[in-house]
């Protein structure tokens, strides 16, 4: 089963991070379930409807990629979108979120005491944070993304996923 949910993740060329977005699992659970242990059985009906297969499929041992579709579910690519846009929605709620604090901790901080100005100390260390989650959602850094993982997994096997 590991094999099976790696290999049909890396051949969408998803990380395990999109694969836990589209399906509503966790990092931990996909990278548990990679490693061979085995999942509940909401973390299998979630992975099988994501990639479009009955649950006893993902129960079985590996042989050959599915290629049945169900007519009205949504295709990869469009699960992969979705899950970019939501990734993007909660960088910009973050940002939000860090805007709105932080101008009231500056507002607590020049009202009450404004001879030393603390605010600029948690504006720094949470603006690092958001610079992060700005830069991974956008991918400003071109490696360690999902076709960085591919491209590792078609070297280390030697073949085309």
């Amino acid at each position: 089963m590991s094999i099976l949910i790696q290999k049909m993740r890396l051949q969408r060329g998803w990380s395990q991070e999109q694969l836990a977005e589209i399906s509503g699992l966790s990092v931990r659970t996909i990278q548990r379930l990679e490693r061979g242990h085995p999942g509940s059985l909401e973390s299998l009906n979630a992975l099988a409807a994501v990639f479009e297969i009955d649950l006893d499929r993902l129960k079985e041992p590996p042989m050959d990629m599915p290629h049945a579709a169900q007519p009205d579910a949504v295709r990869p690519d469009e699960a992969l979108a979705l899950a970019h846009v939501r990734k993007i929605k909660a960088f910009y709620v973050h940002l939000t979120q860090y805007v709105v604090v932080i101008a009231i901790l500056a507002a607590i901080n020049l009202v009450g005491y404004p001879q030393y100005l603390w605010f600029v100390w948690p504006a720094l260390g949470w603006g690092l944070g958001v610079a992060a989650h700005g830069a991974a959602v956008f991918e400003f850094i071109p490696f360690l993304g999902a076709d960085w993982e591919r491209r590792q997994v078609e070297k280390r096997l030697g073949r085309q996923l």
